[in-house]
């Protein structure tokens, strides 16, 4: 077996799009004790790669440099003490700290899950890192419980269209969006089932976010604009609400003065969250979690894993770009031949 393959690499090791090509001669992964090889059929883009790309984004440090946490594949070999319940050829999905956008990928075979004959390579690969954060957001550091009301932010992103479905699954008493676009509000609220969606270039989405509640606001907010909304934020949450921040699309400082009185007045809880730092234990916590509670409702349709456009990989800088436009609702995907 050749000890090189293909990956998608970047000249000069950050850049544009268009530094982006297929390497034909990277050293091909050798699995640990707990890993499986995984020969990759389909891989998931997201907003982090971007990042990545430009060199922006702080790796963790078991992370490969080639992009990627997404994939979908066939395992081809193991490393001693893989958890038992896979084998050789099975069809597989997961998540990992780098290396999907390559023909091979060594990762932990706990962040692994088999691939119901359900759903395609591609849905496979749009699931793990997509609906994994939403569920840490949401329940684990949201504390979301049936019954609670619910603001997903930038409601036409992957991460957003995962959370607005496990809300409506899990019987939010209501659930809201914003969104950059007429087009996109339209999108939440008519084929994800949100109750409301607010475009912020209409007015104050706070506003209307209290107007819709009857002035109580919303128990739990999943923001990743950061700053730019920090204050509206705070007057549209509920008293005990929770508010996560997962990033900071907006810009990383706070210009705007805040009435830190806000916090013990409405008894709110901020905070910060990741999911690629977090440990392998964390993870598979997750990933039982995602298997227990979301798989069923996968494979019955009941979830949906809404695909923007898929590309062959050798397509990679057409992709990056068009997740760079800002104009996509739901998930690209990247197939290897």
């Amino acid at each position: 077996m050749p000890d090189t393959m293909r990956a998608i690499d970047i000249k000069n090791d950050k850049g544009p799009a268009t530094a982006m090509y297929i390497n034909s001669s990277v050293p091909k992964p050798i699995p640990t004790a707990t890993q499986a090889l995984v020969k990759v059929r389909a891989f998931g883009l997201n907003r982090m790669d971007l990042m990545q790309r430009e060199g922006k984004y702080p790796l963790p440090p078991q992370a490969p440099k080639t992009m990627g946490v997404e994939f979908s594949g066939t395992i081809e070999s193991f490393g001693k003490d893989a958890e038992r319940g896979f084998k050789k050829g099975d069809a597989v999905f997961g998540l990992a700290y780098g290396g999907a956008y390559a023909e091979y990928i060594a990762v932990s075979t706990h962040m692994l899950v088999h691939k119901p004959e359900e759903l395609s390579w591609e849905e496979c690969a749009g699931i793990p890192e997509t609906w994994i954060t939403a569920t840490q957001a949401m329940y684990l550091v949201g504390g979301f419980e049936p019954g609670k009301s619910i603001l997903w932010h930038a409601g036409a992103s992957s991460v957003s269209i995962a959370g607005i479905q496990l809300s409506k699954g899990d019987n939010a008493s209501a659930i809201y969006a914003t969104a950059r676009s007429s087009d996109k509000c339209d999108f939440c609220v008519n084929s994800l089932g949100a109750t409301a969606a607010f475009n912020p270039n209409d007015g104050d989405w706070a506003d209307a976010v209290l107007k819709a509640t009857d002035g109580k606001g919303v128990d739990v907010i999943i923001d990743f604009i950061g700053p730019q909304y920090f204050n509206q934020n705070l007057k549209a949450a509920a008293r005990d609400g929770h508010i996560v921040n997962l990033a900071t699309l907006g810009g990383p400082v706070l210009k705007d003065e805040v009435d830190m009185s806000v916090f013990f007045r409405k008894r709110l809880r901020f905070e910060g969250s990741g999911l690629r730092s977090r440990d392998e234990q964390y993870q598979g916590k997750l990933r039982d979690q995602l298997v227990e509670h979301a798989m069923p409702k996968f494979k019955d349709g009941t979830f949906k894993v809404l695909i923007e456009k898929v590309f062959p990989w050798d397509k990679i800088v057409e992709a990056h770009q068009l997740m760079e436009s800002n104009k996509t609702k739901g998930k690209l995907i990247c197939t290897i031949d």
